[in-house]
């Protein structure tokens, strides 16, 4: 693998070199008033990535499978009910999680490249009168399968069902790339990671909670040490951490923010769309398919690309790496050789987006697929050249 090529999976991300530097800084003392002023900031830069006024956010040293551990433990006790759909790797990791934590799933199992049954689980949600689900599981973006589902949808089907049930919701994949609305969406507990959309190495679990999932902090019963907010509300009063903080992460998660106001969340948003949309378009050109079942699903941020039947997909992540440098996704599960995966997520360019098409092309007609050599490209170039913007703030 070359690190001169930039990697094409759904994070880890290509980082900018101002953020490399960020996180690249001399050892501090994490309980001087020289850390506070990375952290509060920090802390302030995703609350408006999440387009809240009224979260509070915890950092976690961990990735988003720790935030997901966070969200039960703090809220939930032994035998909770809750709601969950299975529609993807993500999702099902999720829900194993729940359920090493003896709480009781209500699994509703959906065909891999669908998204969250919002109808069903507003039946479910209606039939439950004496309101025994505790918590709502949704995945914002399903990595595997390049998969976005409707959280205002399931809002909606809360509110409908009037079901005073938690919205926890995995933005991972989703969150400072796509279009984010922690207040709007009625999100109760949002996740995510500083190796996605923030562009930063992984090792961070960036974790918000509304008020009403504060207090219920107070009346979950799971165990938790680490992951106990309670502890991190207390320590942030006095500008620290009740342990060893990431301080080169947490400095990078500053200067991160920072960028992506810079370049204006807007920006941020409609730039991978459109990158998204070359890809797609590439995708297209190849006569092939999206594992997503519909436009209304299709992920800006990865792309899950079906290839023929008979054909091992992993053979063009492993090509790729061997004989052009480059990293692409895997399928994972149920979608596993059947899938590969092309992340444009982060730090990425259109004329970046270009070179992965031109490789992932390359490989596939290396390996004897019906693929004409700059077929993906020039309809990716096509739809680049069509809805141009400004991206260089990004490069800042």
């Amino acid at each position: 693998m070359s690190d001169q090529n930039p990697v094409f999976i759904p994070g880890p991300t290509n980082m900018p070199e101002a953020l490399r530097k960020a996180v690249d800084m001399p050892t501090m003392d994490h309980r001087s008033e020289a850390f506070a002023e990375i952290l509060h900031p920090a802390r302030d830069g995703v609350k408006a990535v999440v387009k809240s006024d009224h979260a509070e956010i915890f950092f976690f040293p961990s990735t988003g499978t720790g935030g997901w551990e966070t969200a039960l433990t703090n809220t939930l006790s032994a035998g909770d009910r809750i709601l969950a759909a299975r529609n993807g790797m993500f999702s099902h990791r999720w829900i194993d999680m729940c359920q090493r934590h003896a709480l009781a799933v209500d699994v509703v199992d959906v065909p891999w490249g669908e998204g969250v049954p919002v109808d069903r689980y507003e039946e479910i949600l209606t039939a439950d009168r004496t309101h025994q689900i505790r918590a709502v599981l949704v995945t914002h973006n399903e990595t595997a399968t390049g998969v976005k589902s409707d959280i205002a949808a399931v809002r909606r089907a809360l509110d409908a069902a009037g079901h005073p049930a938690l919205l926890f919701v995995d933005g991972v994949s989703s969150i400072a790339s796509m279009d984010f609305r922690f207040d709007e969406w009625g999100v109760d507990v949002a996740v995510t990671g500083s190796q996605k959309g923030f562009m930063l190495p992984a090792g961070l679990a960036i974790v918000a909670f509304s008020k009403k999932a504060i207090e219920a902090v107070e009346t979950a019963r799971l165990p938790r040490t680490f992951f106990d907010i309670r502890d991190m509300r207390q320590s942030y009063q006095g500008g620290g951490y009740p342990y060893t903080p990431s301080v080169g992460l947490l400095n990078g998660l500053n200067r991160s923010c920072a960028l992506l106001q810079a370049e204006g969340l807007e920006n941020v948003f409609a730039r991978h769309a459109r990158i998204a949309g070359g890809v797609r378009a590439a995708v297209r050109a190849w006569g092939l398919e999206l594992c997503a079942a519909s436009p209304d699903l299709w992920s800006d941020t990865v792309s899950a690309i079906r290839t023929p039947d008979g054909f091992n997909a992993t053979d063009v992540v492993s090509h790729a790496a061997r004989h052009y440098g480059v990293a692409f996704g895997v399928g994972l599960g149920d979608v596993a050789g059947k899938v590969f995966r092309i992340g444009h997520l982060g730090s990425l360019t259109d004329v970046m987006a270009l070179s992965g098409i031109a490789t992932a092309e390359m490989c596939m007609a290396d390996l004897g697929l019906e693929i004409t050599l700059g077929s993906g490209v020039a309809a990716a170039q096509e739809h680049y050249r069509s809805s141009r913007a400004d991206t260089s703030r990004l490069a800042a």
